[in-house]
């Protein structure tokens, strides 16, 4: 019996160095993790945007439900935060008056979410208090509409980006709601 542990010991060691990667690089995929995902997804307005949100994170494999809401709603400060540069790019240039005024009150509806709508989901999330969470990002979602609004229909120039943010803030919505 020892020697077959041995050997078998041995087996197994000698297959792990002929491994091109150390054995701290390799990675044990969990199949309940991605379920996880894709049943909460299929909870949301946009499947396939959840779930290739949530899977570009690495710590979605190893999140509970409150935990993908938490990278969702990151996932909405880092698309609020790429719109709220563009704006600023674009007020840079010098546009006309009507447009100018449209982009600063886009400034402000950003400047909402960056500084009130995520802070209060994260800090829900965080606390348990599932219905603020989603209140915060049925918020954003609705600030980057109301930016979409502030220009003449069809001249907006952020309307991928406003469609983006809104999508992603629905997206956490749907995800905090099904913890309610």
């Amino acid at each position: 019996m020892k020697s077959f542990i041995a050997a078998t010991f041995l087996i197994v060691h000698a297959l792990l160095l002929s491994v091109s990667l150390p054995i701290s690089q390799c990675r044990v995929v969990v199949q309940t993790d991605e379920h996880l995902i894709e049943s909460t997804c299929r909870k949301t307005s946009s499947f396939g945007l959840c779930v290739s949100s949530l899977k570009s994170d690495p710590q979605s494999s190893k999140a509970d439900v409150p935990g993908l809401g938490l990278i969702m709603v990151n996932v909405i400060k880092a698309k609020a935060t790429k719109t709220l540069n563009h704006i600023r790019v674009l007020l840079k240039r010098g546009p006309g008056a009507v447009e100018r005024r449209a982009l600063i009150s886009c400034v402000e509806n950003y400047e909402a979410i960056l500084k009130g709508d995520v802070p209060e989901a994260i800090e829900a999330l965080t606390k348990g208090d599932y219905k603020f969470a989603e209140q915060g990002s049925n918020d954003a979602a609705n600030e980057a509409n109301t930016c979409e609004r502030e220009f003449t229909a069809g001249t907006s120039p952020l309307t991928a980006l406003n469609n983006n943010v809104h999508d992603v803030s629905a997206i956490a919505a749907a995800i905090t709601r099904t913890l309610l």
